[in-house]
């Protein structure tokens, strides 16, 4: 991770945390290009009532209609579900850079296998947060991954 991933990783982690203080699922996202914002995002299902208003589909709605994403790297605060893990290929985003998959996990290795580059941070505050979430909300939590 370089310098332009931790700061974009602590936006999506600040996305997560508004998302959290709003009564929602603290997963939050980032959309950059160059070093620069495009759009950020989160998981707003609670908020909106939208089952599929997830953080990394929120960034990409705010990010609109983009001629390619192929210079892009898509920050998430928690590892991208299968929904998300798909809009990531499909779209052709090249670079995720993923806060925590402890919590949840498991589309990392087929990202990979679609060649998207992944670097998991493990980074404390993400980890902490989501744990938080699960631990007072699990009933949400379990309705967010469909469970």
């Amino acid at each position: 991770m370089n310098d332009v991933d931790i700061r974009m990783l602590r936006i999506a982690y600040d996305e997560a945390k508004a998302g959290f203080d709003e009564g929602g699922c603290p997963i939050g996202s980032v959309l950059a290009r160059g070093g620069e914002v495009v759009a950020q995002g989160r998981n707003q299902r609670v908020q909106k009532g939208d089952p599929i208003a997830h953080g990394e589909m929120d960034a990409l709605r705010k990010a609109g209609r983009q001629k390619s994403y192929r210079d892009t790297t898509l920050y998430t605060s928690l590892s991208p579900c299968m929904m998300c893990t798909g809009t990531i290929i499909q779209f052709g985003i090249p670079r995720v850079v993923i806060g925590e998959n402890r919590n949840f996990g498991g589309n990392e290795d087929f990202l990979r296998s679609k060649g998207v580059e992944v670097i998991v941070a493990d980074d404390p505050d993400c980890i902490a947060l989501m744990q938080r979430f699960i631990r007072e909300k699990p009933d949400l939590w379990a309705e967010d991954i469909a469970e």
